[in-house]
This record gives structure tokens, C-alpha cells and sequence, in this order.
């Protein structure tokens, strides 16, 4: 996984869920969906539509599952997959 994916990551959900700089201490292994009270199924949407437009990647709805969203690593691995 590159360190590229893990910084959009870290950054995109620091932004779409106004986490105001709290993104940049998490780690990997940090929990996403159902650790995260500002982690709901809007902001799952919320951050594919930002990783699609600001990386210029199309995700599929059967793309997604929840072992994506499980860790900051998992979501960063996906996207790092997308990235090629």
C-alpha cells in the first residue's frame, strides 16, 4: 500500500467528516464504522463521491463492502487498489 492512499485517506476523512485535524493521529489499525459516531452510511457515501472527485477514480457499488470501511488501513488498501 503506498503512503500516497493513506494521506488522501486520512485527509479526505478529515474533511468530509469535519474531523477538525483528528484524522492525522489515526493509524491503520484505527477503526472506521462503528468506532467513528461521525462515521454513518451518509458519510461512507460522502467519501466515495470525494475520493471519485478529487482523485479522478470511479468506484462501484459492488465495490463496497464493509470490510472497506472497517479500518483506516482497510479503506486505504482499497484505495491504493484504485489508484493502480
Amino acid at each position: 500500500m503506498s503512503t500516497d492512499a493513506l494521506h488522501h485517506v486520512l485527509r479526505i476523512l478529515d474533511d468530509v467528516l469535519s474531523l477538525g485535524g483528528r484524522a492525522q493521529s489515526f493509524t491503520r489499525e484505527t477503526p472506521l464504522v462503528g468506532a467513528l459516531p461521525e462515521m454513518d452510511s451518509m458519510a461512507v457515501v460522502s467519501i466515495m463521491t470525494a475520493m471519485e472527485e478529487q482523485l479522478g477514480i470511479s468506484i462501484h457499488d459492488d465495490e463496497i463492502d464493509g470490510d472497506v470501511f472497517a479500518t483506516v488501513g482497510s479503506l486505504a488498501d482499497f484505495l491504493s487498489a484504485k489508484l493502480g
